[in-house]
């Protein structure tokens, strides 16, 4: 009896130890200092990857705004469910004849939910139809996005700048994340801006009103404005201000459009640019039973996918992923509700903790999401035993070499030694990856700041704690 009392005790004891928290450095202490920020506004969980052994705990527990550390849970969830070389396929089927090159009937294209169907990519889509013979189509482009149930998500909604890409809501089809590049020179000598838009959707009309004034370059952009018009298609872009007279070029990223709009208006653009010719329009329906397969184009491997989601922190592709997750389990239409459901499940079954969990769209562009440091830690020390880890590894960003992470963590010994994925959204700051100390040891850091000043001193703190670990 006496033995079992011991042993009960030194197991409340350890189980203790693990669930206090630490005693911040103190050169974290002043860091916060310095920013005004409270070490309540800290969760910060250090774990060596050896042995699971806790060398920092600092409000681990406690539920945080993640921001885009998030997709770190999301892009290891698909890996895991779905593998690396999972792919989308965007499908063209004909309902009609073809004879001689002509398509007497409608080209259907039944979206599969492509993250990354880039301008590039999608020129080749459309090459592949023409070098199938097709050089007239009389009847309509037939969009089918059935794959995702249509959200009716407003783009301006979390914070009111539809225009950005970042906004953009996913799409069974979605082409080039539905953004123009908007080129400008002051160079010409009639007092008019020339105005090109790349890739430029057959289907949109520009009203150009920039005019040449003055020739300070330093303010020769400000006052450019490029606006959409309210409207059920938005195919109607304004640009209007003044750029300075010989200050060169400009480009400016703008999402545009809707997703089926966007996607007609360039595929018709790309079919007319290679000799095609068009004498329908765009027509939205679900793929017609007497359709015929014309050809499948794969995206690329989720391996691939997951890289360019994590190094550049791409919201509407992690969302896509979210969705993907759904619809492999409960079938189209994807839904969010869906896709949280395969994530909580996935964590419940590793056993994480979800209590008071917010999964929203998997991509941290959310002001509800709420996650724990210990939660994602758990998840992070998952991967790093996963027999996908190599993929997974290799899709975060690398300290002082690529991504989110190019230009930070830069001092002797880091370099590339700091694997994380950044998170940014007002009052918030985030980073969560691994660490290869100078010792030679691996460590998983999460660290999450919710304060008012987190983007202005969150960094610093965030240098602070990883220049700590580094040196373990």
């Amino acid at each position: 009896m006496f033995v079992r009392w011991v042993l009960l005790i030194a197991m409340m004891i350890a189980v203790g130890a693990h669930a206090c928290d630490s005693a911040l450095p103190p050169i974290i202490t002043q860091t916060l200092r310095e920013h005004g920020l409270s070490e309540s506004s800290l969760s910060v969980l250090v774990q060596d990857l050896s042995n699971d052994e806790t060398i920092l705990s600092v409000n681990a527990d406690q539920l945080r705004q993640p921001a885009s550390t998030i997709k770190a849970l999301t892009t290891f969830v698909a890996l895991d469910l779905l593998g690396p070389t999972y792919t989308w396929k965007t499908r063209a089927y004909i309902d009609g004849t073809l004879k001689n090159g002509i398509l007497t009937g409608d080209l259907i294209i039944v979206g599969g939910g492509d993250p990354y169907m880039t301008a590039e990519r999608w020129w080749r889509f459309v090459s592949a139809i023409r070098q199938q013979g097709i050089k007239t189509i009389t009847g309509d482009i037939v969009i089918d996005r059935s794959l995702f149930a249509v959200e009716s998500e407003d783009r301006s909604a979390f914070d009111g700048a539809p225009e950005k890409s970042y906004n953009v809501v996913p799409d069974a089809l979605l082409v080039n994340f539905q953004t123009s590049q908007f080129t400008l020179t002051g160079e010409l000598e009639d007092n008019k801006s020339e105005l090109v838009i790349e890739p430029l959707p057959a289907n949109l009309n520009v009203d150009n009103q920039v005019t040449l004034r003055g020739s300070n370059c330093h303010r020769g952009y400000q006052d450019l404005r490029i606006t959409t018009p309210l409207g059920d298609n938005g195919n109607r872009i304004n640009v209007y201000g003044h750029v300075a007279n010989g200050c060169g070029q400009v480009t400016v990223a703008r999402a545009i459009m809707t997703a089926p709009e966007y996607a007609y208006g360039t595929f018709r653009t790309y079919f007319e640019q290679q000799g095609g010719h068009i004498k329908g329009g765009l027509r939205q329906q679900i793929l017609t039973p007497s359709a015929r397969l014309l050809l499948t184009h794969e995206s690329l491997t989720l391996g691939e996918i997951i890289r360019l989601i994590n190094k550049f922190s791409n919201n509407v592709m992690a969302r896509t992923l979210l969705l993907t997750l759904g619809a492999e389990k409960y079938g189209s239409p994807a839904r969010l509700e869906n896709g949280r459901k395969m994530i909580i499940d996935w964590l419940q079954t590793h056993h994480v903790d979800t209590t008071g969990w917010v999964i929203d769209n998997g991509s941290g562009l959310s002001r509800v999401e709420r996650v724990t440091a210990t939660g994602l830690a758990s998840v992070l020390r998952t991967a790093w035993q996963s027999q996908w880890m190599p993929e997974f590894a290799a899709s975060l960003p690398l300290a002082a070499t690529d991504g989110t992470l190019r230009n930070r963590f830069t001092a002797s010994g880091m370099r590339g030694r700091i694997r994380m994925k950044t998170g940014h959204l007002d009052d918030v700051t985030a980073l969560a990856g691994y660490v290869n100390a100078v010792s030679g040891k691996n460590f998983v850091v999460v660290i999450f700041i919710n304060h008012p000043a987190a983007l202005y001193g969150g960094d610093d703190v965030q240098a602070a704690i990883l220049r700590w670990v580094f040196g373990q």
